[in-house]
């Protein structure tokens, strides 16, 4: 009897195993999101362009107000190790002047080709995907 639950627990937990794990949806990058994230029109992002877009992102994630993201807050945007790299003072959050060091950093990962700015395809790549999750 015990060795039938066991196999039966063993053949449930395999089947789980082999499920594929959700993934993050993909952020459509269109004319519409390019309109929002690009408002001198020139067909690229740029540093401070994203990093604008990604303080109206801040301050919709902070529905506490307080100033600063915690790891509820910055939930499915950043693991708990980048949020530690990306908390110098070590105190668990972060303020605006942290969470735009991470989108400068993702923006630069990004930017293959280093010139400054981001276009459709950049923003399209897995880089590009993982900015668009901090500044839209």
């Amino acid at each position: 009897m015990l060795s039938r639950l066991f196999l039966s627990l063993s053949l449930a937990f395999a089947a789980g195993a082999a499920l594929p794990l959700p993934a993050v949806a993909e952020t459509t990058v269109d004319a519409a999101l390019m309109k929002v994230l690009d408002p001198d029109a020139d067909g690229t992002v740029d540093l401070a362009e994203a990093k604008a877009a990604g303080a109206v992102e801040f301050k919709k994630l902070d529905p506490d107000n307080d100033g600063t993201l915690d790891a509820k807050e910055l939930a499915g945007r950043v693991d708990e190790a980048e949020l530690k790299a990306a908390d110098p003072d070590n105190d668990g959050t972060l303020d605006l002047n942290e969470y735009n060091a991470l989108i400068e950093k993702r923006f630069n990962a990004a930017n293959p080709d280093n010139d400054g700015t981001l276009d459709e395809a950049e923003l399209k790549s897995p880089a590009g995907q993982s900015l668009l999750l901090l500044i839209h």
